[in-house]
């Protein structure tokens, strides 16, 4: 989505893989299942490459690369070249997956430096000193046993802790019944105990703490090997983990395009834009079946600006939503939500909607909108499509309806781009007949009851008013205020700013030339200058 592409080639190419997906439903559903028993592979190699992975992450990646196989089969199954030349790049990568399955454990710990991760018969020197440990267990369940008949004292323990090692802990009750004989060193003073440590036992403790440490080293330096071994591959793992993310993305756009009935789009070189049935694709989503109103779109070369009048809430955003959106689908490769659609390729997408402020930078909602729409009007090409929403509404009227009217005369004489351009500035619709290849267009509406109805139709021609008023209504202001709205646009109204708009509207400013000397110094920057 952040990245569409511009080449024709390349789109039509991941529109044919996305009709292959679309025409065999079992195929892409096994796809689709089979893509849910694969983790992030990307992220997974990026991890070997780094160096940071663990070994639950190796296990990850074992699980995964088992059903590549699996995926590469379903989709020879469809016999289309495109498929199979996706498919030959999932390589045999089956060496990592046994190496892991044989040196890591099922369920292994997720730090790599304290043991527990590599499983037995894996390393034989590792299998020894697991041996001495899990057999210094049983001494040690031994030893206590023989303690306790030794001394007599039913309550004796072996225990250990990390400070002390291994000891004796005999309560206070029982200290009498300890003899000299029994060569006990007195270790540990507790409140209620003695601890004690006998060569014997100490003994044993130089071994089994030798083995144990031993064993953990051991573990990680095992563990760093299969990192590095499949590290090797790392490059190949990342190109299969791309083909899979490719595969991914083709079944997905295939899926919302077959449940959603998108249809395939067709790209033309004569800048027109022609949409049949046209839908917003993600709005229709959260709407109940069949309750959004689709509408047709046709735009060209003769007249690439539409200028779209109409009230607050009947659709006109929503329009030109659609069709940024169809545009940006297309050029992703999925197909469209619309009936029909032939459309050109945009080099760039512009847009200026909504309201919005940067305050810790100072700049206010106009500040912004007007940042925003000189990016259009200084980058855009006559291949671009720019989206205007409202422009001018965040000053007062007669600034506003004049940088309108400016910005809009600019597009269509100097950039000569598909443009869509929403205003309640209905004043400015005269520009249609001034020649400048601009188009009323009017979100339809109308009055029943004294009551505003929405037909969310986009339809040719202009809308002489706003309903700013009714809209008003429908927001249960109160009567008095509505009334007296409705006395002070009658009066407005009577003032015809239109006329005066339309008698003077191409004057232009007189042009400012610069001298070499000034043009010289606009491109030096001061800041990249030295003190000399």
């Amino acid at each position: 989505m952040e990245r569409p592409l511009i080449n024709q080639a390349q789109i039509e190419d991941r529109l044919d893989i996305v009709e292959i997906f679309t025409n065999y439903f079992i195929q892409r559903e096994s796809v689709k299942e089979i893509l849910k028993d694969i983790y992030d592979l990307e992220r997974l190699s990026s991890r070997i490459a780094f160096g940071n992975i663990n070994a639950r992450d190796l296990k990850w990646i074992s699980s995964s690369l088992k059903v590549l196989p699996e995926l590469k089969a379903q989709l020879i199954s469809l016999d289309e070249p495109l498929i199979n030349e996706l498919a030959n790049k999932l390589v045999d990568l089956s060496h990592i997956t046994e190496l892991i399955d044989q040196a890591i454990v099922d369920n292994p710990p997720l730090t790599v430096k304290e043991g527990g991760i590599i499983k037995d018969s894996f390393n034989e020197e590792l299998d020894e000193l697991r041996y001495i440990r899990n057999h210094g267990k049983q001494w040690l369940a031994k030893f206590e046993q023989k303690e306790r008949d030794k001394t007599g004292i039913k309550g004796l323990k072996v225990g250990y802790n990390r400070v002390f090692g291994y000891y004796i802990e005999i309560t206070k009750a029982n200290l009498s019944l300890v003899k000299d004989e029994f060569n006990y060193t007195r270790k540990q003073s507790l409140s209620n105990a003695e601890r004690f440590v006998t060569p014997e036992l100490k003994e044993m403790e130089s071994k089994l703490l030798s083995a144990q440490d031993k064993m953990v080293k051991l573990e990680y330096v095992l563990f760093t090997q299969i990192r590095d071994y499949i590290k090797k591959d790392v490059h190949t793992l990342q190109d299969v983990a791309k083909v899979i993310a490719r595969i991914d993305v083709y079944q997905s756009l295939a899926m919302i395009s077959s449940e959603n009935s998108y249809v395939r789009p067709v790209f033309n070189q004569s800048k027109t834009f022609n949409v049949v049935d046209g839908r917003h694709g993600v709005i229709e989503q959260v709407m109940a079946q069949g309750s959004y109103v689709s509408n047709d779109v046709m735009i060209d070369n003769n007249y690439p600006v539409l200028l779209i009048t109409g009230p607050n809430m009947g659709g006109k955003s929503t329009y030109m939503r659609q069709i940024a959106l169809i545009a940006l689908m297309g050029q992703i490769g999925c197909f469209v939500p619309c009936s029909e659609a032939n459309i050109p390729i945009f080099d760039q997408i512009f847009t200026r909607i909504g309201a919005s402020d940067d305050l810790i930078s100072g700049q206010s909602t106009f500040m912004v909108e007007m940042l925003e729409a000189n990016n259009a009007l200084r980058y855009a090409t006559e291949n671009s499509l720019i989206i205007f929403d409202e422009i001018g509404r965040g000053t007062a009227t007669f600034d506003g309806m004049a940088i309108a009217q400016a910005m809009i005369e600019y597009i269509a004489t100097s950039i000569k781009c598909i443009t869509l351009f929403s205003t309640h500035y209905h004043e400015l619709t005269f520009l249609e007949e001034k020649d400048l290849g601009i188009k009323n267009v009017h979100a339809s509406a109308s009055i029943e009851n004294d009551d505003l109805v929405f037909l969310y139709r986009i339809k040719s021609g202009r809308s002489n008013k706003s309903y700013g008023v009714n809209v008003a209504k429908l927001a249960k202001l109160p009567d008095a205020v509505l009334n007296r709205a409705n006395v002070l646009l009658e009066a407005l109204e009577e003032n015809n700013i239109e006329h005066h708009l339309s008698n003077d509207t191409l004057k232009q400013a007189p042009a400012t030339s610069m001298s070499v000397v000034e043009k010289y110094l606009d491109n030096i920057d001061p800041m990249a200058l030295s003190p000399n």
